[in-house]
């Protein structure tokens, strides 16, 4: 792995940054990260991470830091995984930049930062052995990038046996991912606990990802097709739970449009209709079309027009697709697309029947 030289000693907690800020212990080897000190009677958390941090990550850090209290330890991994690139290119062209991920991570609270390269993590070359993430693993970005899962898997169960975190962080952007680490330590019995926190994004919407360097000002235009389309499925999901809210408030006996004609609404018809529109088994085909709608418009830009991976709706549980008579439960709706030659994936949690 290539990255960017840093002038930390190795090792050292004791030093500072120019701001002031204890830098982090740069641990390069899993020698130098068994010999880390444990905090004694708190806890070790983790965060792990591909480098090129962004608030996200530092978020991430952040929380891990308030979880494990005051007297507690927060070690953030850095290591691009080969394993993860379906393509060399890909591999090549992920950003490295581990002087400033050292000062991210420093802000942030970290007390160590373990940066190894592949030799250190896959001694011998890749491994033979590997965690399978089986049917959840092929679907949705399983699909798109085959064997991704399988190699994410792999090195984060080798990561969790180096580290030896009592609490590990992912974020929920990677919904999918972080839905798969928590299965593997469960099925495999990992004594660790998974959290995951919420995404971060900048202010008009978009996922904090290390991919965004690469969005020219266009091509970032019509990226935040992403959000808008998961917002506004979010918003059509909102609008008819409360109209059917409304509908069994206003008429719990007889046709609606009497009930709302009670209540002297000028508008009871046109309420009425869309009540009977909004019904239970309609939201899940609703919230896709909204979704959609928006997408195949940025799609048909004539300049940088947004290439469609896939748009779910997904049970949490195994990402298979909820089913358009779905009338209560947890989902997670779920997009990837190119722009350009960026791939972005964003995902936003969804409840039926809240209202209920």
């Amino acid at each position: 792995m290539t990255t960017t030289g840093s002038s930390t000693p190795t090792g050292n907690t004791g030093t500072t940054g120019p701001q002031g800020t204890p830098t982090p212990a740069l641990l390069r080897t899993a020698a130098e990260l068994d010999a880390l000190p444990r905090p004694a009677g708190a806890a070790r958390a983790v965060v792990m991470t591909m480098g090129a941090l962004h608030e996200g990550h530092a978020t991430l850090i952040r929380t891990a830091r308030e979880a494990a209290g005051p007297d507690g330890q927060v070690v953030v991994t850095v290591f691009v995984n080969p394993l993860q690139f379906g393509e060399a290119a890909d591999l090549d062209r992920y950003p490295r930049t581990l002087d400033a991920d050292l000062e991210t991570a420093a802000a942030a609270g970290a007390a160590a930062v373990f940066a190894p390269g592949v030799d250190e993590v896959y001694p011998g070359g890749e491994p033979q052995v590997r965690i399978t993430a089986g049917p959840m693993g092929e679907r949705l970005e399983g699909a798109s990038r085959p064997g991704h899962f399988d190699g994410m898997l792999t090195v984060v169960a080798k990561l969790l046996h180096l580290t030896r975190p009592d609490e590990a962080f992912y974020g929920q952007k990677d919904a999918q991912q972080l839905a798969l680490i928590a299965r593997m330590v469960r099925d495999l019995n990992f004594p660790v606990r998974i959290t995951g926190v919420p995404t971060v994004r900048d202010p008009d919407g978009l996922a904090l990802s290390s991919r965004n360097r690469f969005l020219s000002p266009q091509e970032r235009h019509t990226a935040l097709a992403l959000p808008r389309a998961l917002f506004a499925a979010q918003d059509r999901l909102a609008a008819q739970q409360a109209l059917h809210e409304r509908a069994k408030a206003t008429a719990p006996r007889g046709d609606r449009a009497a009930g709302l004609n009670r209540l002297g609404e000028a508008r009871a018809a046109a309420d009425a209709q869309a009540v009977a529109l909004a019904r239970p088994n309609g939201a899940p085909a609703a919230v896709r079309a909204t979704a959609r709608a928006i997408l195949e418009e940025a799609a048909a830009r004539d300049s940088h027009p947004l290439v469609l991976d896939y748009l779910a709706l997904v049970d949490p549980a195994d990402f298979t697709e909820i089913p358009d008579d779905r009338e209560s439960g947890e989902a997670i709706l779920a997009v990837a697309a190119r722009v350009g030659d960026t791939r972005l994936i964003d995902n936003i949690p969804l409840t039926f029947g809240a209202l209920t």
